[in-house]
């Protein structure tokens, strides 16, 4: 089981399953929401994500039509984000946790668009899009 929360302790999160295809994106869009060269996120299936305090806290902005990313209204952390595609698992923030994972990244994505400061030195494979063993 991993224990999550927001900055400010306002949102603290439970997930009682594995978290999958943890990558670091490089998108523009993951850039601007963080604040730095990358976001590293992983899925985990929506029913084993559970809001333990601060359900009241928790703010939400569409990127596009159906995908929207969920924050904290006090601190502004990004916590996750979710598909109406998909609604069997949402996409969440690693940097969120505050226990230790077993799981490790997989990629780095949208090499192509990354911050020209950053130079991916970690040994993990580089796509320009997702990963290739992602299916959406």
């Amino acid at each position: 089981m991993y224990q999550g929360s927001c900055l400010c302790g306002a949102i603290k999160v439970e997930i009682c399953g594995g978290i999958d295809a943890i990558i670091h994106c490089h998108c523009s869009l993951c850039r601007k929401n963080s604040g730095t060269a990358f976001a590293t996120n992983g899925f985990v299936n929506s029913n084993d994500f559970t809001v333990r305090e601060g359900l009241n806290s928790f703010g939400h902005y569409q990127t596009s039509p159906g995908k929207q990313r969920h924050f904290c209204k006090v601190c502004a952390s990004p916590i996750y984000s979710s598909n109406d595609a998909d609604p069997s698992r949402i996409r969440i923030r690693l940097g969120i946790l505050d226990t230790p994972i077993k799981e490790r990244p997989i990629a780095h994505n949208f090499v192509s668009s990354k911050a020209n400061w950053e130079d991916l030195d970690a040994d993990i494979p580089r796509n320009n899009a997702y990963e290739s063993s992602r299916s959406n």
